[in-house]
C-alpha cells in the first residue's frame, strides 16, 4: 500500500495507494545483505551505508525497463514501466507508458484519460445484466472505475484475457460506502497513466470478496445498472488480477533499482524481472527470505521496542512510519520528516516463517532534499504514517537493491507467499 502525502507544484507527492483491504508487504536485495555497513541504534546522526546492487540488463524477455523521473505528473519516486493492453483475442493494443510499479497493490488498473482503444467491459457474476465496477481505495481518496478484460504486455510476457480496472469511465453515482475524500481518477491526480499492482497476491481481494459471508460488509465491487450500484460478491475469477500470474515467469518478479546519491537524483533506472528461479537472470540470490501473510504483510515486525505490521512498498514514494522523536516539517512540506542532521532508524522485519533482519533507513530533512527542483530520485525520504501500527519501507529503500517477491500460489499446491532481499 502507499501512503498519500500531498505538497504543491514541483514536489507534489502523490503517493497512489494500493487498496486498503490489501494491504501488502515485502522486501528485498540482490546476493548480499545491503544493509551491511549500518547497525546504527535508532537515534545515530547519520546516514546508513547505501546499498550498491545494480539492475540486470532489461533485454531479455522476463524483463521490463524501469524509469524513476518526471513522469506525467512531476512527481518524486515514482518507479514506471510501459504496459501494453489489448482487446482480446484481436491485434487492437495500445502502449501505455509511465504505469506505476507498485508491490503493494495486486492488478492492473489504467486511468481512463490513457486509454483509446474499448477494452469489454464485465459483467457481475452474481448480479446477471449489471456491470462490474470497483472503487480502489487510497489512504487520501479513492478511484471509481469498471472492471474489463485485457490481454496484458509487459516486455516479452503476456498475460491473456484477465479483469483489469479502467479508472474514472463510468458514470455510475459513487457509492458512500466507497466515497472517502478526494475522487483521483487522471494521470495528475495518482501521478502516472495507471497502477501496475504486482504484490504477493494473485487477486486484489481473494476470498473477502468471494465470500458469501463477507463480501456484504468487505467486498469493494459493485453491481452498477441504472443509476444505483450495491456491493456484490465477485469470484477470484472475476477479480482485478495481478497480471504476472497469467506470465510464462509466472510465480513472483524482482525489482531491481540502481543506486542513488543520499541528496538525490535527478533520475533513476531499474529492472523489473518475472519469475523467480524460471531463468538464468531471476536467481533467488537473497540474504533473507520472509513468509508473509497473503497480502505480503510481515505482521510481527517490531519498531522502537512495539510490535506492528512492516511491508516492502515501490509504490510509496518514501518511508512512512510514526516516531515522536523525528522533527516534522512545516506547512509547507506537511507530513514528512525534517530532522536537523541525517537520521538511521531501524525496523526489525519478521517472517511467519522466523527469519528476522534490522532493516536500516536514512532519512534526511524533506526540506533540504526538495530544495533542488531537478531531483526526482531519492533514497532518504521519510513521512509520518497517522498510527503507530504500520511500517511501509517505501522506494527508498530499494534502490541499490534486489527485492524479491514470491506470488501465493497456496490455492494450487505452491509456494507460500514471501519476500526477500
Amino acid at each position: 500500500m502507499q501512503f498519500a502525502a500531498k505538497l504543491t507544484g514541483w514536489a507534489r507527492v502523490a503517493v497512489t495507494v494500493a487498496l486498503v483491504s490489501l494491504i501488502a508487504a515485502c522486501g528485498g536485495g540482490g546476493g548480499s545483505d545491503n544493509n551491511s555497513a549500518s547497525n546504527s541504534s535508532s537515534g545515530s546522526n547519520s546516514l546508513p551505508a547505501s546499498p550498491g546492487a545494480t539492475p540486470v540488463a532489461a533485454n531479455a524477455g522476463n524483463t521490463a525497463p524501469i524509469t524513476v523521473g518526471r513522469g506525467v505528473a512531476n512527481v518524486i519516486n515514482i518507479p514506471t514501466v510501459t504496459v501494453t493492453v489489448c482487446v482480446p483475442g484481436t491485434s487492437t493494443c495500445q502502449s501505455i507508458p509511465n504505469v506505476q510499479v507498485d508491490t503493494g497493490s495486486y492488478g492492473l488498473r489504467i486511468v481512463s484519460g490513457a486509454l483509446n482503444i474499448g477494452l469489454p467491459t464485465v459483467a457481475a457474476p452474481t448480479a446477471p445484466g449489471k456491470q462490474l465496477v470497483e472503487c480502489t481505495i487510497f489512504a487520501d481518496g479513492y478511484s471509481w472505475g469498471s472492471v474489463r478484460t485485457a490481454t496484458v504486455q509487459i516486455g516479452g510476457e503476456t498475460a491473456i484475457n484477465i479483469p483489469i480496472q479502467v479508472l474514472g469511465d463510468v458514470s455510475f453515482n459513487v457509492p458512500t460506502s466507497c466515497a472517502s475524500g478526494a475522487e483521483e481518477n487522471t494521470a495528475n491526480e495518482i501521478g502516472a497513466n495507471g497502477i501496475l499492482g504486482i504484490g504477493t497476491a494473485p487477486v486484489d481481494c481473494g476470498s473477502t470478496c468471494a465470500s458469501a459471508s463477507t463480501f456484504a460488509q468487505f467486498s469493494n465491487y459493485y453491481a452498477c445498472s441504472g443509476g444505483s450500484c450495491t456491493t456484490t460478491q465477485v469470484p477470484n475469477t472475476s477479480q482485478v488480477t495481478n497480471p504476472v500470474t497469467g506470465f510464462a515467469d509466472n510465480n513472483g518478479v524482482i525489482v531491481e533499482m540502481s543506486p542513488v546519491s543520499n541528496s538525490g537524483n535527478g533520475s533513476a533506472t531499474g529492472t523489473l524481472v518475472f519469475g523467480i528461479n524460471t531463468a538464468a537472470n531471476n536467481k533467488l540470490a537473497a540474504s533473507q527470505v520472509f513468509t508473509t501473510d497473503a497480502f505480503g504483510d510481515l505482521n510481527n515486525s517490531t519498531f522502537n521496542g512495539s510490535k506492528l505490521t512492516a511491508f516492502f512498498d515501490s509504490g510509496s514514494n518514501a518511508y512512512f512510519f510514526a516516531d515522536s522523536s523525528l522533527q516534522q516539517c512545516g506547512s509547507n512540506f506537511s507530513g514528512f520528516y525534517c530532522p536537523s542532521s541525517g537520521q538511521t532508524r531501524t525496523v526489525n522485519v519478521v517472517g511467519l516463517n522466523g527469519v528476522s533482519a534490522a532493516a536500516n533507513i536514512g532519512i534526511l530533512s524533506a526540506a533540504t532534499l526538495f530544495s533542488n527542483g531537478n531531483n526526482y530520485a531519492f533514497n532518504d525520504l521519510a513521512g509520518q504514517i497517522g498510527g503507530a501500527g504500520s511500517f511501509d519501507i517505501g522506494l527508498p529503500f530499494f534502490y541499490g537493491r534486489y527485492i524479491y517477491f514470491g506470488i501465493d500460489q497456496t490455492a494450487l499446491g505452491g509456494q507460500a507467499p514471501f519476500v526477500a532481499y
